[in-house]
């Protein structure tokens, strides 16, 4: 069976969040200064929900994982 592939927006959308290009650069941008030296899942601006789901995407090795670990190096960066 093969994984399905995940794109950024849908991503956002699935973490209820606006899921435009530029929502998505915005979002980016403002909290990047946040999650220098924490992993994506410790970052302080996410709902407990969400948190969760990241977490879970990334420890079951996900269909999400790929968009993740992208989300993770677009913040850390």
């Amino acid at each position: 069976m093969e994984a399905q592939t995940h794109s950024m927006a849908s991503l956002f959308a699935q973490l209820g969040l606006p899921a435009t290009p530029a929502d998505i650069d915005n979002f980016i941008a403002e909290r990047r200064h946040l999650c220098q030296g924490i992993t994506i899942c410790d970052a302080p601006f996410w709902t407990e929900m969400q948190r969760r789901f990241l977490k879970e995407g990334i420890i079951l090795d996900a269909d999400w994982t790929g968009v993740i670990d992208q989300l993770n190096a677009r913040l850390s960066g």
